[in-house]
C-alpha cells in the first residue's frame, strides 16, 4: 500500500501507525513520513484525508468505525469482516464515509477479459468454474504473528487469509451464492493453529456450480488456477495467462504483468486498484470496490464458515 501511494500523484503518505514502534519507523524511514505508536495520536497529529487499514482481521470493522466517525475515508485490506456482527459495523461506516476494499485481483488484465468475454456472452452462457489454491504456510507463519491461526483474530486460515481473493473472483464473475457447503480440516498444523489449513467448498452461484479448493499445505506458493466453462469454450487463468479452449482450436493470451511494488502477489494489482480509489475520491464517483460490490462474497464467506465449522 505504501509503496502505490508513493507513486501516485497529488497523493502524500503522510504518516504511518504500528503498536510495534519498530515497524512504523522502518516503514516511516524508507517512505520520509511520521511514525506514530497508536492509531489515535496519528489521527489527531495528521488530520488524514484517508487511511488504509492493514491491520490483524479482527480489527478492520472496528477501526474502519472509528475512522467514520471523523469522517475519514477508508480503504481496507481483505478479508472485509470476519462475522456477521463486524458486516453490520461496516455497512454503517460505508454510510458515512467513502470505503475501499483492497480486492486487487479483480483489476488483473487476464481476469478483465474473462469478465468482458462472460458478460459479452461470446461463447454462450457460462455453465460452472472451479478454482484451485495450492500454497504453503508453515508453523512460523502463524507462531511468530501474534494473531494468525485463532477463530478470535484471523477469523479462519487458509480461505479468508489466502483464498479469500480467489473466492472473490467465483463470485464476482458468476452472482450471489444460492448454496453453499463446505468441508473444514486441518492437516499439517494440527495443534499448532485452531483454524483450517484446507477448504473444500461447493457452491451455486446463480444457478451455476462453482468449486472450490484451497490449501496451505503444499510444499511450496503453487500460481492459482481458476477455470471457467462455457457453453462453447473453457477459460482457465493462471498468473498472467488466459487459455481459450473451444472444439476449433485453442487461444494462449499472455498479459503484461508489472513488477510487484511491495510483496510479489498474483497479478499485482494494487496499484490499479488503490490508484481507482484515490480517483474515485477526487472525482466525487462511486468507487467499483466499495462494500455493496463485496456483498456477496462476505455471504458466500461467512457462509462457508458456519456451514464448516459445524
Amino acid at each position: 500500500h505504501a509503496a502505490v501511494l508513493h507513486t501516485l500523484e497529488n497523493t502524500t503518505l503522510s504518516a504511518c501507525a504500528d503498536i510495534k514502534m519498530e515497524k512504523a519507523q522502518a516503514l516511516a524511514g524508507k517512505y520520509h513520513c511520521a511514525a506514530y505508536a497508536s492509531l489515535e495520536e496519528m489521527l489527531d497529529a495528521e488530520e488524514p484525508d484517508v487511511v488504509h487499514l492493514c491491520t490483524p482481521h479482527h480489527l478492520h470493522a472496528p477501526i474502519a468505525a472509528e475512522l467514520a466517525k471523523r469522517g475519514i475515508a477508508v480503504f481496507k485490506d481483505k478479508p472485509p469482516v470476519i462475522d456477521r456482527e463486524q458486516w453490520k459495523t461496516l455497512q454503517k461506516a460505508a454510510e458515512q464515509v467513502p470505503l475501499g476494499i483492497c480486492f486487487q485481483n479483480r483489476y488483473n488484465a487476464n481476469v478483465q477479459a474473462v469478465r468482458q468475454i462472460i458478460q459479452e456472452r461470446a461463447y454462450g452462457d457460462l455453465i460452472g468454474a472451479r478454482a484451485f489454491v495450492t500454497w504453503s504456510r508453515d508453523a512460523g507463519y502463524y507462531q511468530n504473528s501474534g494473531w494468525r491461526g485463532a477463530w478470535a483474530t484471523e477469523g479462519g486460515g487458509a480461505l479468508i487469509n489466502q483464498a479469500i481473493h480467489t473466492l472473490d473472483l467465483l463470485v464476482w464473475l458468476m452472482g450471489r451464492p444460492e448454496q453453499v457447503e463446505a468441508t473444514l480440516r486441518n492437516h499439517h498444523l494440527r495443534g499448532i493453529i485452531e483454524v483450517e489449513d484446507t477448504a473444500e467448498v461447493y457452491m451455486v452461484l446463480n444457478g451455476k456450480p462453482a468449486l472450490l479448493y484451497a490449501t496451505t499445505a503444499y510444499t511450496q506458493n503453487a500460481p492459482v488456477f481458476v477455470e471457467f466453462e462455457l457453453e462453447r469454450a473453457t477459460l482457465r487463468i493462471s498468473e498472467n495467462t488466459l487459455d481459450i479452449l473451444t472444439a476449433e482450436g485453442n487461444e494462449h493470451r499472455r498479459f503484461d504483468s508489472p513488477e510487484p511494488l511491495g510483496k510479489g502477489y498474483w497479478g499485482n494489482g494494487h496499484l490499479p486498484c488503490i490508484a481507482d480509489f484515490y480517483a474515485s475520491l477526487t472525482a466525487g464517483k462511486p468507487y467499483p470496490n466499495d462494500l455493496a460490490s463485496v456483498e456477496n462474497t462476505v455471504e458466500a464467506l461467512l457462509q462457508i464458515y458456519e456451514k464448516g465449522r459445524n
